[in-house]
């Protein structure tokens, strides 16, 4: 295995754990290697760091799967994935949830969902995609699942010079789905859907907010399939409202709310989420919950200023549109949006509403989304309910 040995001065953070390397790190790599290779990592002093596989393309140069001189082969993914279920069968994620979560499994770049008896492998780094074999074998030994499907459709995948792609990896099997959340029933697009088909790291959140929606008047923006509406529904609002700009999501949405006996209740509707908080907020005060679950508004750091002035906005018109002493629910997926900068950004907010707010609940994502401590892109999801009162 060629060896790459790295600079004398590097930052700390990998000798505390973090799996990823980046070229300016390197100092020396003795001997050729090919994208998606292995290599074996050492300090300036020769110590080892660890085995990884590499990519000049990268921006990212080696990601690194152990910290020990070991085998990389099948029984190696096989053995990592049933440590992977172990820990979600320990933690209580057993029916639907995200199986392996790239670096917080020790598998960087490798995403697996699990729906039930599907699931849905994303292989985001061109060293991972050459072991996709031995991860469907892997998957096949542990569950004999009915079906597997490739969602790596993601434009990340470009990066690593790496086509986008989609499809089966099992034996074909329709991938419109139906699984189970929280005493609900929800229709899963595996093929089309966004991201693996569904966001199974906000299904702890989805149960937070049984309490403030009972008997409120709520209002769902960027609802994509109607998920925490419908959870508002069934915990007793009297009625609730979700916007999308997508017609395809809304479409979904209101099929997931006839599925479960509460389109009565719950109703969908295809319009701009960003000029709906924006035109309502000028009329008088009308829900008394208002949720916001937007996409991540950047994907790089030169943006963050305009990701959190979004944030601010959206925020600042849905507290307008609560009447006193409501609740607003919010979530951030921006992973470059730190916890304290999210929440310094509501705290904005409402001063502009001229709003007191006091805090219910501060979440990250489901844990079966781990967080690694050192590894900030394992700690993304932000999830807040704050009651929103006149001054």
């Amino acid at each position: 295995m060629i060896k790459v040995y790295l600079k004398q001065k590097i930052a700390p953070r990998i000798a505390n754990g973090h799996p990823w390397i980046y070229g300016n790190e390197v100092d020396r790599i003795a001997g050729n290697t090919e994208p998606g290779d292995l290599v074996e990592v050492r300090f300036s002093d020769g110590k080892l760091a660890g085995i990884g596989y590499i990519n000049p393309k990268s921006q990212i140069l080696i990601r690194l799967l152990t910290r020990k001189l070991q085998t990389i082969d099948e029984a190696f993914f096989l053995n990592r994935i049933k440590l992977a279920w172990q820990y979600r069968q320990k933690t209580g994620y057993t029916e639907n949830c995200r199986l392996v979560f790239g670096e917080a499994d020790l598998l960087p770049a490798l995403i697996i969902d699990k729906f039930n008896d599907y699931f849905v492998i994303q292989t985001l780094a061109l060293g991972i995609e050459k072991w996709k074999p031995s991860i469907v074998k892997a998957l096949n030994t542990i569950f004999s699942p009915k079906g597997i499907y490739e969602r790596n459709d993601v434009p990340v995948r470009t990066l690593e010079g790496l086509e986008q792609q989609k499809g089966f990896l099992s034996d074909p099997f329709n991938t419109q789905i139906i699984i189970n959340e929280n005493g609900l029933q929800f229709n899963v697009d595996l093929e089309n859907g966004q991201k693996t088909g569904y966001f199974l790291d906000q299904q702890d959140n989805r149960r937070a907010i049984q309490h403030i929606v009972k008997g409120a008047d709520v209002l769902g923006a960027f609802t994509y399939t109607g998920t925490f509406e419908i959870h508002a529904a069934q915990y007793g609002a009297k009625s609730v409202l979700g916007i999308d700009i997508s017609e395809q999501a809304v479409t979904q949405a209101n099929k997931n709310a006839e599925l479960n006996g509460l389109s009565h209740i719950c109703k969908f509707e295809a319009m701009n989420a960003f000029d709906v908080l924006k035109d309502w907020s000028k009329e008088p005060p009308k829900y008394d919950v208002v949720m916001l679950d937007p996409p991540a508004f950047t994907k790089n750091r030169e943006n963050i200023h305009k990701a959190v002035t979004g944030y601010k906005e959206i925020n600042l018109r849905g507290m307008k549109l609560l009447r006193n002493g409501g609740f607003l629910v919010s979530s951030s997926c921006t992973n470059l949006v730190s916890p304290d900068l999210f929440l310094s950004t509501i705290d904005m907010a409402a001063k502009d509403a001229k709003k007191r707010i006091r805090q219910v609940v501060f979440n990250a994502q489901s844990a079966d989304h781990p967080i690694i401590r050192g590894v900030d892109n394992t700690n993304y999801l932000k999830f807040l309910i704050v009651e929103v009162s006149d001054r």
